[in-house]
């Protein structure tokens, strides 16, 4: 008897955002901590997309596969370009592959499963293409 495994598959457009460390700032004799915008800007974005793809929130363990697709810089030769989109040549600028797993991974948190200890299985890849996005896949194991 088969289970029913589920599995959902979406984009994040634009860039992909890695998680930056927290920030703290002094209030008098009081230490503040709090995350930087852009990292909240970003992981409300992730949490949009994935509902928008009609994403429920899957339980027990989950493989999860995130894509980070970065545009190729703008002044290279037309050679290095088309190294660059045809995989020949790598990303290996920053981010770093697993701060941005851990963007995409903290954005859903109760959102796609109740907490990103359930993942087990994580593949991160980085790759340029003609148009930044991360494409993240999540699947019930």
């Amino acid at each position: 008897m088969a289970e029913n495994k589920r599995y959902i598959a979406f984009t994040v457009p634009g860039k992909p955002v890695g998680k930056q460390r927290p920030r703290f700032s002094r209030q008098g004799t009081a230490v503040r901590t709090y995350t930087p915008r852009q990292t909240t800007e970003y992981e409300r974005l992730v949490k949009e997309s994935y509902i928008a793809a009609g994403g429920k929130k899957l339980e027990g363990t989950i493989g999860a596969t995130i894509c980070g697709y970065f545009e190729p810089p703008k002044a290279i030769s037309k050679k290095q370009r088309q190294k660059m989109l045809s995989g020949e040549i790598g990303y290996t600028k920053k981010i770093d592959a697993d701060n941005l797993a851990k963007s995409i991974l903290d954005a859903l948190n109760g959102v796609a499963y109740d907490d990103d200890a359930q993942v087990c299985l994580l593949l991160v890849y980085k790759a340029y293409a003609e148009t930044a996005r991360v494409e993240v896949q999540l699947k019930e194991l």
